[in-house]
């Protein structure tokens, strides 16, 4: 948060002297409200709550807070090779946006890729939009990661490197000014619990369950 507040209030102070070498000081509270406001909007855009993430053994969680886009079936060939299951969320701008691990496991990818900046709630921004990807590999199965920016979203960012292990939960990311999360897993490996139109929480919802374990 801090270097996009350090430039709303480099603005106030450009504006400031612009004033007071103009018209006078008398506008300085309107202009002194709005930096507060977009002080204010920063600090709630960039907060980053704890959350509760269960621990049972067979659940995979949400990534991310917002809603389902859709759940799609697709072959993914780059880093599963397997038939798999796309779970997509859209993030507002009012959502939390911090990426959390939907599975423990070990970064054995992470990679930003360039593109187009479409809307993140179209199906095409998918593969047509920049985005960060982390390729997660677990125990029981593996999670490819991709963080897309929209068109007011113009940075995703991954904190783990390659080779970096995560805890299911883990904070690995986060998209700024609304986005969209694909989390994308091998189809046998997992049964979706989720729909289109439902909304989740990183962190804490359930998507999906590891198909032939216990939930112990």
């Amino acid at each position: 948060m801090m270097p996009f507040a350090l430039i709303v209030w480099g603005l106030w102070l450009l504006v400031l002297l612009a004033l007071w070498w103009t018209v006078g000081l008398r506008p300085l509270p309107v202009w002194t409200g709005i930096c507060v406001f977009l002080t204010a909007f920063l600090c709630f855009f960039f907060r980053d709550p704890d959350r509760k993430t269960p621990e049972t053994a067979d659940a995979i969680i949400s990534g991310a807070d917002g809603i389902i886009l859709g759940v799609q079936t697709l072959r993914e060939d780059q880093f599963l090779k397997t038939d798999a299951i796309c779970i997509s969320v859209f993030l507002s701008l009012w959502d939390v946006h911090v990426t959390r691990a939907p599975i423990t496991g070990v970064i054995r990818e992470a990679a930003y890729v360039p593109g187009k900046a479409i809307p993140a709630y179209k199906e095409t921004s998918s593969q047509v939009n920049r985005y960060s990807l982390m390729f997660i590999e677990g125990e029981r199965t593996s999670c490819l990661v991709k963080q897309i920016v929209g068109i007011a979203a113009r940075r995703a960012i991954h904190w783990p490197e390659e080779g970096q292990g995560v805890e299911k939960g883990e904070r690995i990311g986060m998209m700024k000014f609304g986005s969209r999360l694909d989390l994308t897993f091998p189809r046998k490996d997992i049964t979706v619990l989720v729909e289109k139109g439902q909304r989740v929480k990183a962190g804490e919802t359930v998507i999906a369950r590891l198909t032939g374990i216990s939930a112990q």
